[in-house]
């Protein structure tokens, strides 16, 4: 999956923008204000921080050697993805997903309701 895959995965979500808050080398995806992904742009082999439940991050990192604690990152909560080949697009679309549930399922309940009237 490449850097395109990934950003229009993550633009087809409800609500999302992205943004380039840290330079143009870090491109960040928000929803209602509040990241979900980020992505190291200059990284060889490309790089993602996903926000993940703390057990299944634990499980997650024991289970694949491409996914490590969260770099610069609090990393009972968040993963660093490394784009190796091993994540297929079903795998790493899955952990978006999950990033970006988990960051709604924390927003506020009228955060919520709002996002949930955007196109």
């Amino acid at each position: 999956m490449n850097i395109e895959e990934i950003r229009d995965y993550c633009l087809s979500k409800k609500a999302v923008e992205e943004t380039l808050p840290f330079g143009p080398d870090v491109l960040v995806f928000k929803i209602m204000g509040k990241v979900f992904l980020l992505c190291r742009l200059n990284a060889i082999p490309l790089q993602l921080n996903v926000k993940c439940d703390p057990e299944k991050a634990i499980a997650l990192r024991e289970r694949y050697p491409c996914v490590q604690p969260g770099y610069h990152m609090n990393k009972k909560h968040w993963n660093t993805i490394v784009l190796d080949g091993i994540p297929n697009q079903e795998m790493l679309n899955g952990w978006i997903s999950d990033s970006y549930d988990l960051v709604v399922s924390k927003l506020p309940r009228i955060l919520q309701k709002e996002r949930s009237q955007r196109v």
